[in-house]
């Protein structure tokens, strides 16, 4: 009896130490666990948060990050990728990024509504509107009692509503507010809508399906593309190195892309805006400015904006 109970309590305290051993690993595994999260939460505080979305405006960021230029350059960045614009606006309320890319119409917006914002740059992009070619939808005119695929409160509403506007179909344009930006472009590929306001590389796609080009921004010297920071990147000494890194690598994007033209980064942009390689390879000669501020005129068309609500 006494054999087998030292037996037995040599097989407790076997257990025991065993159990111990894999307690103390697993609390090993949980410390270096929350260090790793913490240093990773750490680094990405001290990274300078850019929101991003699908589309051609942020590809000299995406060109900088992906390529090691900021990396380069000693500037760590951390992209937020978003599906819209409104994400963005979000994100910056929030505080959980410095930049973003967006347009001067919502960026404005937000500045009244108290959110500090500089511009760093102006950038390319340009918006269409299109008619769903099986809607035979050919003309501004044909959109009476249709619907347009937009987001409120931004270049899209501002552009579809000057162009209806200045046309009057005889019977009201009812305005969606889609704002993924490809979910846009699915709604008129799919013919659930009569017409969308599209830019890069959403634009392209629409256009090999045949979609009838209704507006284009550019023949109304309209340039509303903008990347946006918080008045904090330029007061606070360790953020506003962070900029003046990101302005530089930026600009060296643009020369690369402008160099090598954006098919070059054919993989990167089928990846990023989640299109296909045709329309990657259809997209138009794109030229990508040095950084710049928005224009006066661009600003000025912002103020006394009357929104349509419906």
């Amino acid at each position: 009896m006494s054999i087998r109970l030292s037996t037995f309590s040599l097989l407790l305290l076997s257990a025991a130490v065993l159990f111990s051993a894999c307690g103390s690993s697993a609390r090993k595994r949980n410390e270096k666990y929350r260090a790793a999260k913490a240093e990773l939460q750490r680094q990405d505080s001290l990274a300078l948060k850019i929101a991003v979305t699908p589309t051609l405006d942020c590809l000299p960021i995406i060109v900088a990050a992906d390529s090691g230029i900021f990396q380069q350059l000693g500037l760590a960045v951390s992209i937020k990728q978003m599906s819209s614009q409104i994400d963005c606006d979000e994100a910056m309320r929030k505080g959980e990024v410095e930049c973003m890319v967006s347009d001067l119409m919502r960026t404005e917006r937000l500045r009244r509504s108290g959110i500090p914002l500089d511009y760093v740059t102006a950038t390319n992009a340009y918006w269409q509107m299109f008619g769903n070619q099986k809607g035979r939808i050919k003309e501004i005119k044909h959109l009476g009692d249709k619907m347009i695929a937009m987001s409120r409160y931004s270049a899209t509403d501002y552009l579809a509503t000057l162009c209806i506007d200045s046309v009057k179909p005889s019977n009201p344009v009812f305005r969606v507010q889609i704002n993924d930006v490809n979910v846009r472009l699915m709604m008129l590929v799919n013919n659930t809508m009569d017409a969308a306001m599209l830019t890069e590389p959403q634009a392209t796609a629409a256009r090999l399906q045949k979609h009838n080009v209704l507006m284009d921004s550019r023949q109304k010297d309209i340039t509303l593309g903008v990347i946006a920071a918080h008045h904090i990147t330029s007061t606070d000494p360790y953020r506003k190195e962070q900029l003046q890194l990101f302005v530089e690598g930026y600009n060296m994007a643009c020369d690369s892309i402008n160099t090598h033209g954006a098919t070059h980064y054919s993989k990167l942009i089928e990846a990023y805006c989640k299109t296909r390689e045709q329309t990657v390879k259809s997209l138009p000669k794109l030229h990508f400015p040095h950084a710049t501020p928005p224009r006066q005129k661009d600003i000025d068309r912002t103020r006394n904006v009357s929104w349509k609500t419906s």
